[in-house]
């Protein structure tokens, strides 16, 4: 049986040998109460914005489907509401009265009284709107997407469109 000497170096609690010369920590600096400035900190300068040039050498026609379908929607919906609203003031300020009084002074007593109300009623007028709102998804969603596929058949072509973003 050997017994083996124990190595001379012995490391402190951080696993660093502690047999070499150690270097004294610094002092905490506090700023002094005294008639001194304490150390400011200074911002670092700010960076140059950068500049990036990028290429849009396609999109994709199935997310320009999707986005230019739910745009619509909205559209139509912003349309609907808007022609039940616009029937509404037109109602509430007499508007379709005075335009009945009006054209039976131009029509005279002979005719029969003509009432605006019966051809322009909030159901024929929001029918119209919904209509029109309809329609115009179609073909929003139809023109955005063929939209989408001729640019892709000309970014092919000319490269695409350049766009250059820059970072403020």
């Amino acid at each position: 049986m050997s017994t083996s000497n124990s190595s001379s170096r012995t490391t402190s609690g951080s696993g660093r040998p502690s047999g070499g010369p150690r270097t004294p920590a610094r002092p905490a600096q506090r700023p002094s109460g005294g008639g001194s400035r304490p150390n400011l900190v200074h911002p670092a300068p700010k960076a140059k914005a950068r500049k990036a040039r990028l290429l849009v050498s396609k999109v994709d026609p199935w997310s320009v489907l999707k986005l230019s379908f739910l745009l619509s929607v909205a559209i139509g919906i912003v349309t609907v509401v808007a022609a039940i609203v616009l029937w509404t003031v037109l109602d509430l300020t007499g508007i379709f009265d005075r335009v009945n009084s009006l054209l039976g002074d131009i029509a005279g007593s002979e005719s029969g009284g003509f009432d605006l109300r019966e051809y322009a009623s909030l159901g024929q007028v929001v029918s119209f709107a919904t209509i029109i709102a309809v329609v115009n998804v179609v073909l929003l969603t139809a023109l955005s997407m063929l939209s989408a596929v001729l640019y892709n058949i000309s970014a092919t072509l000319v490269g695409g469109i350049g766009v250059t973003l820059t970072d403020d």
